[in-house]
């Protein structure tokens, strides 16, 4: 059964591409624009997860979300152009799932629904994929598969594997991905992380493994079984 994505947002070409884009990934949409509509729209339509941006006519997110958290513990992805650290802690303690910043890729957007969707319903996600680790033998492999890395890819894959949920700066990375004193850029780490997602996605494709934490750098977490 597809799972139905409650759009909150005020500006109606935004909110038509994203349904767009989630319609093509096979789930269903609803959209309200007012934050004061939201309340009634979840209590009478039950969606599996919302979509809700922070800036809105009526009522803002964070209002809404402290509304919605006192009788509902659906999903929900906060949308914001706004990233002061208070409003994002803020946000997390009152119950939402993730962030998303504007501007942003409408495929990220999915790949966020999806990943947010696997933790809080396995039982509709299949089994996940498992990871393993061996900075010994220096051999990785995803779903029993053998990851084909670089030295750096392995450490860095291997760092991030070892306290998986813990965010780790660009700097801390390149801490333990570099032992020889060299001069790196912390934008280094994009690229490393970049290509060891793509060499993940060809074994557990749609499985968001390693995740981006705005401002801050990295985590690593294996969606739920």
């Amino acid at each position: 059964m597809s799972a139905t994505i409650l759009i909150v947002e005020d500006e109606p070409k935004l909110a038509r591409v994203l349904a767009d884009f989630l319609h093509a990934a096979g789930f269903e949409t609803r959209w309200v624009a007012d934050g004061l509509a939201v309340v009634p729209e979840v209590r009478a339509g039950h969606p599996d997860l919302i979509l809700l941006d922070l800036m809105l006519p009526g009522q803002d997110g964070l209002a809404v979300c402290r509304a919605l958290r006192a009788f509902t513990t659906t999903p929900i992805i906060m949308v914001t152009a706004r990233v002061e650290e208070i409003d994002r802690l803020l946000g997390l303690e009152l119950g939402a799932d993730d962030y998303i910043c504007k501007p942003f890729s409408p495929r990220e957007v999915v790949a966020r629904v999806k990943a947010v969707l696997r933790r809080t319903r396995p039982e509709a996600a299949g089994t996940a994929p498992r990871l393993a680790v061996d900075a010994e033998t220096f051999a990785a492999t995803l779903d029993g598969r053998r990851l084909d890395l670089t030295p750096v890819e392995l450490r860095l894959l291997a760092t991030l594997a070892t306290s998986p949920g813990r965010v780790y700066s660009r700097d801390q990375l390149l801490d333990r991905l570099y032992d020889d004193g060299r001069v790196v850029l912390d934008r280094t780490v994009d690229t490393h992380v970049k290509n060891l997602r793509r060499k993940m996605a060809e074994i557990a494709p749609g499985i968001e493994i390693i995740h981006s934490v705005y401002g801050v750098g990295f985590k690593l977490e294996m969606p739920s079984r």
